[in-house]
C-alpha cells in the first residue's frame, strides 16, 4: 500500500520526479506542464501531477508504454493524496497482476 506521507514534498516534485514501488507495482509522480488558451485568448501554463503505474520488475524507461497506466491530478498536496488513493485502488483491483509481476522476468523482452 502506498502512503501519502511516503511521497516527498511538493518542492521536491517541482524539481524532479518521485518513484517508488510496493507489492509488485511501481509508480512515478512528476510535474506536467501544459499550455492552454483562456477565453480571452491568453496562453496559460497549467501544472498537473502525472501519476504513472506499471508492474515490476523493470524501471520506467525500460517498461513498454503498453504496460503503463497514467492519470493526472492537481499539482498540490490534495492531488498527491488523490494520486495515492488512485494507486491503491489500482493495486487492489489488479492485485493478481502486480503480485505475479516480479516472477515474470523471462516474459519481458528488452528492446
Amino acid at each position: 500500500m502506498v502512503r501519502a506521507e511516503e511521497i516527498l514534498s511538493m518542492e521536491y516534485l517541482k524539481k524532479t520526479e518521485f518513484t517508488g514501488s510496493t507489492e509488485g507495482m511501481r509508480y512515478r509522480l512528476e510535474k506536467k506542464e501544459s499550455k492552454i488558451t483562456s477565453d480571452s485568448g491568453e496562453e496559460i501554463t497549467v501544472k498537473n501531477l502525472l501519476c504513472t503505474i506499471w508492474p515490476e520488475p523493470f524501471n520506467f524507461h525500460t517498461t513498454p508504454d503498453s504496460e503503463k497506466e497514467s492519470k493526472e491530478f492537481s499539482f498540490d498536496r490534495d492531488g498527491v493524496c488523490d494520486a495515492v488513493a488512485w494507486m491503491n485502488d489500482r493495486l487492489f483491483s489488479e492485485h493478481e497482476k502486480f503480485q505475479k509481476a516480479p516472477s515474470n522476468w523471462d516474459s519481458y523482452k528488452l528492446t
